[in-house]
Protein backbone atom coordinates (compact mmCIF):
# COMPACT_ATOMS: atom_id res chain seq x y z
CA UNK A 1 0.00 0.00 0.00
CA UNK A 2 2.74 2.16 0.83
CA UNK A 3 4.59 1.50 -2.35
CA UNK A 4 1.72 2.31 -4.50
CA UNK A 5 1.04 5.41 -2.59
CA UNK A 6 4.84 6.32 -3.12
CA UNK A 7 4.50 5.16 -6.74
CA UNK A 8 1.29 7.28 -6.93
CA UNK A 9 2.92 10.32 -5.77
CA UNK A 10 5.87 10.07 -7.94
CA UNK A 11 3.53 10.07 -10.59
CA UNK A 12 1.83 12.78 -9.96
CA UNK A 13 5.33 14.93 -9.37
CA UNK A 14 6.46 13.61 -12.68
CA UNK A 15 3.52 15.13 -14.28
CA UNK A 16 3.40 18.31 -12.67
CA UNK A 17 7.32 18.68 -13.67
CA UNK A 18 6.37 17.98 -16.94
CA UNK A 19 3.96 20.80 -17.20
CA UNK A 20 6.01 23.27 -15.57
CA UNK A 21 8.68 22.58 -18.07
CA UNK A 22 6.19 23.18 -20.78
CA UNK A 23 4.05 25.64 -19.66
CA UNK A 24 6.85 27.91 -18.61
CA UNK A 25 9.28 26.95 -21.89
CA UNK A 26 9.86 30.08 -23.59
CA UNK A 27 8.44 31.05 -26.48
CA UNK A 28 10.53 30.86 -29.56
CA UNK A 29 12.40 34.28 -30.59
CA UNK A 30 11.94 34.41 -34.30
CA UNK A 31 14.71 33.59 -36.68
CA UNK A 32 18.43 34.04 -36.15
CA UNK A 33 21.05 34.13 -38.31
CA UNK A 34 21.16 31.50 -41.19
CA UNK A 35 17.52 29.93 -40.74
CA UNK A 36 15.16 30.14 -43.36
CA UNK A 37 12.59 32.63 -43.69
CA UNK A 38 8.74 32.32 -44.85
CA UNK A 39 7.71 34.25 -47.54
CA UNK A 40 4.20 35.84 -47.05
CA UNK A 41 1.49 37.90 -49.10
CA UNK A 42 0.30 41.32 -47.08
CA UNK A 43 -1.76 44.52 -48.28
CA UNK A 44 0.39 47.18 -49.55
CA UNK A 45 -0.70 50.75 -49.44
CA UNK A 46 -2.01 50.39 -52.92
CA UNK A 47 -4.23 47.76 -52.29
CA UNK A 48 -2.72 44.91 -53.96
CA UNK A 49 -1.29 41.54 -52.11
CA UNK A 50 2.64 41.73 -52.43
CA UNK A 51 4.52 38.47 -51.73
CA UNK A 52 8.51 38.38 -51.50
CA UNK A 53 8.24 35.38 -54.46
CA UNK A 54 6.31 37.93 -56.63
CA UNK A 55 9.75 39.79 -57.06
CA UNK A 56 11.32 36.86 -58.95
CA UNK A 57 14.23 38.82 -60.36
CA UNK A 58 14.80 39.93 -56.76
CA UNK A 59 18.67 38.37 -54.95
CA UNK A 60 17.33 38.84 -51.84
CA UNK A 61 15.65 41.74 -49.97
CA UNK A 62 16.25 44.34 -47.22
CA UNK A 63 12.54 43.75 -44.48
CA UNK A 64 12.48 46.09 -42.75
CA UNK A 65 9.42 46.05 -39.60
CA UNK A 66 8.60 49.39 -39.54
CA UNK A 67 5.59 52.21 -38.69
CA UNK A 68 4.02 55.68 -38.78
CA UNK A 69 4.17 56.74 -35.44
CA UNK A 70 7.54 55.78 -33.84
CA UNK A 71 10.27 58.88 -33.55
CA UNK A 72 13.12 56.19 -34.87
CA UNK A 73 11.00 55.43 -37.65
CA UNK A 74 10.54 58.57 -38.80
CA UNK A 75 13.93 59.41 -38.65
CA UNK A 76 14.72 56.40 -40.76
CA UNK A 77 12.55 57.10 -43.57
CA UNK A 78 14.47 58.99 -46.04
CA UNK A 79 17.61 56.45 -45.24
CA UNK A 80 15.13 53.62 -46.09
CA UNK A 81 14.21 55.28 -49.03
CA UNK A 82 17.74 55.82 -50.28
CA UNK A 83 18.22 52.29 -49.66
CA UNK A 84 16.01 51.31 -51.70
CA UNK A 85 16.75 53.58 -54.50
CA UNK A 86 20.97 52.22 -54.07
CA UNK A 87 20.00 48.44 -53.47
CA UNK A 88 16.70 47.47 -55.47
CA UNK A 89 18.71 47.80 -59.19
CA UNK A 90 21.69 45.69 -57.30
CA UNK A 91 18.83 42.71 -56.73
CA UNK A 92 18.00 43.48 -52.94
CA UNK A 93 14.55 45.65 -52.77
CA UNK A 94 13.06 47.18 -49.64
CA UNK A 95 10.27 45.99 -48.38
CA UNK A 96 8.65 47.36 -45.19
CA UNK A 97 6.26 45.92 -42.87
CA UNK A 98 3.98 47.87 -40.13
CA UNK A 99 2.66 44.96 -37.74
CA UNK A 100 1.69 47.59 -34.86
CA UNK A 101 -1.90 46.74 -33.57
CA UNK A 102 -4.16 49.77 -34.31
CA UNK A 103 -6.06 49.65 -31.28
CA UNK A 104 -2.96 50.85 -29.37
CA UNK A 105 -1.68 53.39 -31.94
CA UNK A 106 -4.23 54.73 -33.91
CA UNK A 107 -1.15 56.32 -36.20
CA UNK A 108 -0.39 53.03 -37.54
CA UNK A 109 -3.87 52.25 -39.20
CA UNK A 110 -3.83 51.65 -43.03
CA UNK A 111 -5.34 54.15 -44.12
CA UNK A 112 -2.75 56.49 -42.39
CA UNK A 113 -0.33 54.50 -43.90
CA UNK A 114 -1.49 55.34 -47.26
CA UNK A 115 -1.36 58.54 -46.39
CA UNK A 116 2.15 58.53 -44.86
CA UNK A 117 3.45 56.26 -48.38
CA UNK A 118 1.99 59.21 -49.99
CA UNK A 119 3.43 62.42 -48.36
CA UNK A 120 7.10 60.84 -47.91
CA UNK A 121 6.84 59.20 -51.50
CA UNK A 122 7.96 55.73 -50.73
CA UNK A 123 10.01 53.67 -53.34
CA UNK A 124 9.33 50.57 -52.26
CA UNK A 125 6.21 48.30 -50.80
CA UNK A 126 4.58 49.45 -47.37
CA UNK A 127 2.82 46.05 -45.99
CA UNK A 128 0.21 45.99 -43.42
CA UNK A 129 0.69 42.89 -40.91
CA UNK A 130 -2.82 43.07 -39.73
CA UNK A 131 -2.56 39.81 -37.89
CA UNK A 132 1.12 40.38 -36.24
CA UNK A 133 2.07 36.63 -37.60
CA UNK A 134 4.61 37.72 -39.34
CA UNK A 135 6.16 39.75 -37.21
CA UNK A 136 5.80 36.92 -34.62
CA UNK A 137 7.77 34.61 -37.51
CA UNK A 138 10.20 36.83 -37.80
CA UNK A 139 11.08 37.33 -34.24
CA UNK A 140 10.51 41.32 -34.68
CA UNK A 141 10.60 43.17 -31.49
CA UNK A 142 10.93 47.08 -32.67
CA UNK A 143 10.50 49.44 -35.67
CA UNK A 144 12.88 49.94 -37.37
CA UNK A 145 14.11 46.03 -37.70
CA UNK A 146 15.81 44.88 -40.49
CA UNK A 147 16.08 41.22 -41.93
CA UNK A 148 18.22 40.99 -44.51
CA UNK A 149 17.53 37.74 -46.71
CA UNK A 150 19.03 36.39 -49.39
CA UNK A 151 17.56 33.58 -52.37
CA UNK A 152 19.22 30.46 -51.51
CA UNK A 153 17.21 28.26 -54.46
CA UNK A 154 13.53 28.38 -53.38
CA UNK A 155 14.99 29.43 -49.62
CA UNK A 156 14.67 32.60 -47.92
CA UNK A 157 18.27 32.61 -45.89
CA UNK A 158 18.68 35.14 -43.28
CA UNK A 159 21.82 36.86 -43.26
CA UNK A 160 21.33 39.59 -41.40
CA UNK A 161 19.32 40.97 -38.21
CA UNK A 162 19.52 44.24 -36.65
CA UNK A 163 19.67 48.13 -36.92
CA UNK A 164 20.09 50.18 -40.28
CA UNK A 165 23.35 51.52 -38.82
CA UNK A 166 25.02 52.98 -35.50
CA UNK A 167 23.10 56.64 -35.01
CA UNK A 168 19.36 56.91 -35.01
CA UNK A 169 19.75 60.41 -34.74
CA UNK A 170 21.97 61.84 -37.42
CA UNK A 171 22.37 59.63 -40.49
CA UNK A 172 25.23 61.94 -40.96
CA UNK A 173 27.09 60.94 -38.02
CA UNK A 174 26.75 57.33 -38.28
CA UNK A 175 30.33 55.80 -38.54
CA UNK A 176 29.32 52.09 -39.17
CA UNK A 177 26.54 51.10 -41.83
CA UNK A 178 25.53 47.81 -40.50
CA UNK A 179 22.70 46.97 -43.29
CA UNK A 180 24.88 48.34 -46.05
CA UNK A 181 28.44 46.36 -45.10
CA UNK A 182 26.09 42.95 -45.01
CA UNK A 183 24.65 43.41 -48.26
CA UNK A 184 27.80 44.50 -49.93
CA UNK A 185 29.77 41.75 -48.39
CA UNK A 186 27.09 39.20 -49.79
CA UNK A 187 27.65 41.05 -53.44
CA UNK A 188 31.50 40.83 -52.82
CA UNK A 189 30.62 36.65 -52.06
CA UNK A 190 31.72 36.96 -49.02
CA UNK A 191 29.91 36.11 -45.35
CA UNK A 192 28.80 38.94 -43.51
CA UNK A 193 31.01 39.70 -40.59
CA UNK A 194 28.93 41.24 -38.60
CA UNK A 195 25.84 39.60 -38.72
CA UNK A 196 23.75 40.49 -35.86
CA UNK A 197 23.36 44.03 -34.23
CA UNK A 198 20.43 44.99 -31.38
CA UNK A 199 17.61 46.85 -33.36
CA UNK A 200 17.16 50.20 -31.40
CA UNK A 201 13.52 52.00 -31.86
CA UNK A 202 10.06 51.41 -30.43
CA UNK A 203 8.36 48.39 -29.40
CA UNK A 204 5.97 46.74 -31.25
CA UNK A 205 2.60 47.11 -30.28
CA UNK A 206 1.44 43.63 -30.11
CA UNK A 207 -2.62 42.93 -29.87
CA UNK A 208 -3.97 41.86 -26.36
CA UNK A 209 -4.10 38.11 -26.00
Amino acid sequence: MIIMKKTALFFSLALLSAFAFWAFKPASNGYKVGDTAIDFSLKNVDGKMVSLKSMDKAKGFIVIFTCNHCPFSVKYEDRIIALNKKYADLGYPVVAINPNDVDKQPEDSFNKMVERAKEKSFNFPYLYDQTQEIAKAYGASRTPHVFLLKKNGEKLKVEYIGAIDDNANDASSAKVKFLENAINELEAGSAVKQNFTKAIGCTIKWKAS
